[in-house]
C-alpha cells in the first residue's frame, strides 16, 4: 500500500482560460446531416470552443496565467521559471513563454521556455518544474506551467467535432494549496511511433486514428507499471483522470486501467464485469470529466481540465485522498502519476471554477464558425487584426503584426 508521504512539491494553482465563443456540437451535427447521438454518445462531447483569428496560444496562455496568479494571490516576483506546454506554437523558433513572460510581467531573471511532445508537453513542463524545486535551484520561487492549444482539424474533415481551444495554468511550489504530487509515484514511457503528426508543411494534423488509441493504451499500461513498480498492491483511488482527446477516450482508458490493476481483462459482455466498469467509471472518472465535454479537445491541458473539474467539486472529505493522473503525447510519451488532495483544498473551489467565464461564452452559429476557420489560415499573415470585428470585448488579443513581429494587447 502507499505509504504515508509528506510530498514536498505540488500544485499550489490552478486557472483555465479560453476563446470567447463556442460551437453547439448538435448544431454541428445538424448543419452536417450527422446524428447527434453519434457526438454526444460517440465522443462524449456536447459544445467545443472557437478560437477567433484575434485569439492565439498566446493569448489563451496569459489569459490563464493571469487568473492563476491574480485569483490565488500569487506575486508575479515569485515565479522563478515559466513553461509553457503546447504542439500549436507561433513561430518555428521564438516561444510562446517569451509573450507570455512579457505580456504577465514576470522578472527577467525568470527561467522562460517551451515545451513540446503532443499533448504531453503540459506535464513535461510540470515535471520539470517538479525537479528545480527539489533540486534546491528554485530557492523558494514557484513555478508557473501553463497548457495551452488549439485543436484544428479544419471544418468537414473527420476530426472537426473533436476540435477546441483553452489552456490551463498551474503554479508548482514546495507548499501546495491543491494538490501534493507523489514524487515517488511516477512513471514515464517513450516510443517513436507515427500515429499523430504535423509536418512544417502542414496546418492540420495527420492522424491514424485507430493506431493512436492502441498506442495511448499500450503506453498507460507501460507507464503505470513503472510508477507503481513497488507497490505489492493497487493504489486505493479517489480519481482516476485522463488524457481525453473526447471524453470516450476516458472510459477505454479506466477499461485498461482497471484490467491492470484486477491483473485480468474484462469481459463488458459479462454482466458482472459490466456492471463492476460502470460503477466504477461512474464514481472514478465520468463526474470530471463535464468541463471537457463543454470545452473540446484543448491537447495539452486536457488531463489538467478534468484535475480542475475534480477540485472544483472537492469538499472537506476529499482532503488527503488520492487521485491518478495520465498524460499521453501522440509520437508518443506518456507519464502516469500520482497526487493527494491538500488539505483545505476545498477552499479554493469557487476559485478555480471557469463555469462562469463558460456560461458567459458567445454561442456560434455554424455559418460564423466557418467564416472564422477560413479568417483564421490568414491570421499571422495579417497586418491588422480588429477583436471588435468578432464581436470580442475585454481580454487579451493578438492585433496582428507589424514588420513581422506579432502584436498583443490587453483590452480594457
Amino acid at each position: 500500500m502507499i505509504k504515508n508521504h509528506k510530498v514536498p512539491v505540488g500544485i499550489d494553482a490552478m486557472a483555465f482560460a479560453g476563446p470567447a465563443a463556442f460551437l453547439s456540437l448538435e448544431d454541428l451535427a445538424s448543419a452536417r446531416n450527422v446524428d447527434p447521438a453519434k457526438y454526444h454518445i460517440g465522443l462524449g462531447q456536447r459544445k467545443m470552443s472557437i478560437a477567433s483569428p484575434c485569439e492565439d496560444t498566446v493569448t489563451l496562455a496569459a489569459g490563464a496565467g493571469k487568473k492563476a496568479l491574480d485569483q490565488f494571490n500569487i506575486d508575479p516576483a515569485s515565479i522563478g521559471t515559466l513553461i509553457v506546454g503546447t504542439e500549436t506554437g507561433i513561430d518555428h523558433s521564438k516561444p510562446v513563454a517569451v509573450y507570455v513572460h512579457e505580456l504577465l510581467g514576470l522578472d527577467q531573471n525568470c527561467r522562460t521556455f517551451e515545451t513540446k511532445h503532443a499533448c504531453l508537453g503540459g506535464t513535461a513542463g510540470l515535471t520539470t518544474s517538479m525537479d528545480w524545486i527539489a533540486s534546491g535551484r528554485a530557492a523558494g520561487k514557484k513555478a508557473l506551467v501553463i497548457a495551452a492549444d488549439i485543436a484544428s482539424y479544419g471544418a468537414r474533415s473527420a476530426g472537426e467535432p473533436t476540435q477546441g481551444a483553452g489552456a490551463v495554468a498551474m503554479v508548482i511550489s514546495d507548499s501546495p494549496r491543491l494538490l501534493d504530487i507523489h514524487t515517488q509515484h511516477i512513471g514515464d514511457y517513450t516510443k517513436q511511433v507515427m500515429d499523430f503528426w504535423r509536418p512544417l508543411y502542414a496546418r492540420h494534423p495527420i492522424v491514424d486514428g485507430h493506431f493512436s488509441i492502441n498506442c495511448y493504451l499500450e503506453a498507460l499500461t507501460q507507464a503505470r507499471q513503472v510508477a507503481l513498480s513497488s507497490e505489492s498492491d493497487p493504489p486505493n483511488l479517489a480519481a482516476c483522470l485522463y488524457h481525453v482527446p473526447f471524453v470516450k477516450m476516458a472510459q477505454k482508458a479506466h477499461q485498461r486501467e482497471l484490467e491492470l490493476a484486477l491483473g485480468r481483462t474484462l469481459d463488458l459482455n459479462s454482466s458482472q464485469d459490466n456492471d463492476f466498469f460502470t460503477e466504477s467509471y461512474g464514481r472514478l472518472t465520468a463526474p470530471f470529466l463535464t468541463l471537457n465535454a463543454d470545452v473540446g479537445n484543448i491537447y495539452t491541458g486536457s488531463l489538467f481540465l478534468s484535475l480542475i473539474d475534480l477540485l472544483r467539486q472537492s469538499t472537506s472529505a476529499w482532503h488527503g485522498q488520492n487521485v491518478s493522473l495520465f498524460s499521453y503525447g501522440s509520437g508518443c510519451g506518456a507519464t502516469w502519476f500520482m497526487g493527494q488532495i491538500a488539505e483545505n483544498a476545498s477552499q479554493y473551489c469557487e476559485a478555480i471554477d471557469p463555469q462562469q467565464a463558460l456560461d458567459a461564452r458567445l454561442k456560434m452559429d455554424v455559418q460564423t464558425y466557418e467564416e472564422w476557420m477560413a479568417l483564421a489560415n490568414d491570421a499571422p499573415s495579417k497586418t491588422t487584426l480588429v477583436p471588435q470585428d468578432f464581436g470580442l470585448g475585454a481580454g487579451l488579443y493578438y492585433l496582428g503584426t507589424r514588420d513581422h513581429q506579432r502584436i498583443y494587447e490587453w483590452a480594457d
